[in-house]
Order: structure tokens, then sequence, then C-alpha cells
């Protein structure tokens, strides 16, 4: 009776986590929602993603400035990681941190997996750590 009493319980501890490991972080419903920034070329460019709730984004990188439209999984996939499907609907024509121009209605596949913060995440291009841009970081008070 002790054994299916403390099974009950922990069955009823994980569903009041959301399924979530206990000791694990809880993530809000939308946790890309923010603004974010990356430090690239040995921090000599920084890129700043504001991501809303709305699905838009706007980035600026060097001297881009880009709005998009993405798409983005409501959970992670069994390796962690949310599928994030971006559609660039506007862009300035200048050059971003990689001396690259974006154009306008390229669509890019990408996967993000949260630290266990919240306050940071990777961009990788597929849904493994090998192949990461590196960590965005949640920069409070710049969320638009």
């Amino acid at each position: 009776m002790r054994n299916l009493l403390l099974a009950v319980f922990f069955a009823a501890l994980n569903c009041l986590a959301g399924g979530a490991a206990l000791g694990a972080a809880p993530i809000p419903e939308q946790p890309w929602v923010g603004t974010w920034i990356i430090a690239l070329r040995g921090g000599s460019c920084h890129e700043i993603y504001r991501l809303r709730a709305d699905g838009t984004m706007l980035v600026t990188s060097a001297e881009e400035v880009a709005e998009s439209k993405f798409q983005i999984s409501s959970q992670p996939n069994e390796n962690g990681f949310y599928k994030m499907v971006d559609t660039i609907t506007k862009d300035n024509g200048k050059k971003d941190c990689s001396g690259q121009v974006t154009v306008a209605g390229r669509t890019v596949t990408q996967f993000i997996r949260f630290h266990p913060s919240g306050n940071m995440f990777l961009m990788c291009e597929e849904d493994a750590l090998e192949k990461c841009i590196g960590w965005f970081v949640r920069q409070k008070g710049l969320d638009s």
C-alpha cells in the first residue's frame, strides 16, 4: 500500500511540474519571446533578435536591419530542440556581421535549445549540438 501511495504522489507531482524533470526550472509558454543578443567575430559584432509573440522578428546585425515572420514548434523534440522556420519579409540591403546581404523571401530552418535558466539559448543548423551559431542571451528591459 505504501508503494502505491508513493507512486500516486510522484505521478501527481510530475503532473504538477508539467512533466518536467524534478528540479528543472519551468519554461514559460513562449520562452523565445523577448530580446536576445549574440556576440560574433570574437565580440567585434553583435546581432540583436527581437522575437515577438505574434510570430514576427526584428534583427539587427552590423549595418543590416531585417524583419521576418517565424513559426516555432510548441514543444521541444526528443533532443530538446524547438524547430523554427523563419522567412525574411524585409531587409535594408546592408551587410550583416558575416559580411553578407540577406535577401527578402529567404526561408531558413533552425533549431533552438534553451539553457535551463531560460535566459539563454543555442541556435543550431540541425537538432544537434555540432553545428550551432552560439549562445543568445536574453536582454531584460529591451523587449518590444
